[in-house]
């Protein structure tokens, strides 16, 4: 979502009648104007978080809603930076995130960069962590936000994000651990429903193979979604630049996003 009105943003800025080399200075200079808000938000968003944690808390994480996702601070990773620059001690156990495993090749990395203490795990360990009580949070990203649930959620809002997400959700909701999306406004699409939302299925492959290593029978079907759908009932608290909001989320609340 934030992909697709950035890019819109930066267009905008193109005219009819300009040459090729005022457009791509026009075009770089709304880029980086647009990356330099983005970090701002994030601080904020991350500053926002903060509050949501406890000195020694331990917060697991799912796929990348870092830097190389959101641009240098990050939204679900800003949460945990800015703890730890409050002075609070904040580990982080992060999923694999399978089949693309961002969250071990990135997610680890940028947080080790960081001295963030951290511990891999596979995505299908995160109950057995809750039902031993080592998580006390899960705070994630948000590829897009519906308020509009549409014919299968109803009047709630719907947070799409990485495959899994749903998951870990309904294991928070079960063993009482706090779930809370960080993302800036301009995730929130208040255009469409969440039946409008289309949920990617990727290349076969990815699940077939490991990193160019047949993993399964070249033949057998393959269901591989990219993103799936939490309703916002699982959802403890949306933090966004502009505070943090317990659902339900009335469109007063966001309508200011973009």
């Amino acid at each position: 979502m934030n992909l697709e009105r950035g890019v819109s943003e930066v267009f905008d800025e193109a005219q009819l009648g300009m040459t090729v080399p005022e457009v791509r200075e026009i075009a770089l200079e709304a880029a980086e104007d647009l990356a330099d808000r983005d970090v701002e938000r994030n601080k904020q968003i991350g500053e926002h978080g903060a509050g949501l944690l406890e000195d020694g808390d331990t917060v697991m994480t799912h796929c990348n809603a870092g830097a190389l996702a959101t641009v240098d601070w990050g939204t679900a990773l800003g949460v945990v930076y800015s703890a730890r620059e409050a002075g609070k001690e904040i580990d982080v156990i992060a999923n694999e995130t399978r089949p693309l495993n961002q969250g071990a090749r990135i997610t680890t990395t940028e947080l080790l960069d960081r001295d963030v203490p951290t511990t891999l795990i596979p995505d299908n360990a995160s109950g057995l962590l809750m039902q031993e009580g080592e998580i006390d949070a899960v705070v994630v990203g948000a590829d897009r936000v519906v308020l509009d649930g549409g014919d299968q959620f109803g009047d709630q809002g719907v947070v799409f994000n990485k495959i899994g997400t749903y998951k870990h959700a309904v294991l928070a909701d079960r063993h009482d651990v706090p779930f809370v999306v960080a993302a800036p406004q301009s995730t929130i699409d208040l255009q469409r429903s969440a039946d409008a939302v289309e949920i990617e299925e990727r290349d076969p492959v990815e699940l077939r193979e490991i990193y160019g290593t047949q993993n399964a029978p070249a033949d057998v079907p393959v269901r591989n979604p990219a993103f799936d759908a939490t309703p916002m009932e699982l959802v403890d608290s949306l933090v966004t630049e502009d505070g943090v909001f317990e659902p339900p989320i009335a469109l007063s609340d966001v309508e200011s996003a973009w």
